[in-house]
């Protein structure tokens, strides 16, 4: 088995512009941040999006309409293979915090309604606002 290929300099400006972002970033943010460094054109950073999207890198939170990184272990390159497992998001509406999870109960009963419904599933992800514990205590 060959070594993933090593990530394109917009790449690792994009992977990491969100690894330091304590929150998520659209595109448009993720550019504004990266001028400095040459990037010029959302083309730019839509492609090194999609290309670390299909590496599971970063992850994509559609009510949102922006980007995080991924919060699993994994080495710098390294393809990171969620496969068919169903991730989860815990977005706090009040800072923005982002908790990433995944459940394997979760993805049995999701596996089990697809198989009832005989629906083949592409991609699954939750997503749920809500507070995280530090907002929530704030305001108890």
């Amino acid at each position: 088995m060959s070594a993933p290929p090593r990530l394109t300099r917009n790449q690792s400006l994009v992977l990491e512009a969100l690894t330091r972002s304590p929150e998520p970033l659209s595109a448009y943010a993720i550019l504004d941040r990266l001028r400095a460094e040459g990037m010029r054109a959302p083309l730019q950073v839509y492609r090194a999006l999609d290309r670390l999207l299909e590496r599971g890198l970063v992850h994509r939170l559609d009510t949102l309409k922006a980007f995080v990184a991924c919060r699993h272990q994994h080495g710098p390159g390294e393809n990171h293979d969620h496969g068919s497992a169903v991730l989860a998001f815990g977005i706090c509406t009040r800072c923005a915090r982002v908790s990433e999870f995944h459940d394997s109960s979760l993805q049995a009963v999701l596996d089990g309604w697809a198989r009832r419904e005989g629906f083949r599933a592409e991609r699954s992800s939750i997503e749920i606002t809500g507070l995280c514990a530090t907002c929530a205590a704030a305001e108890a």
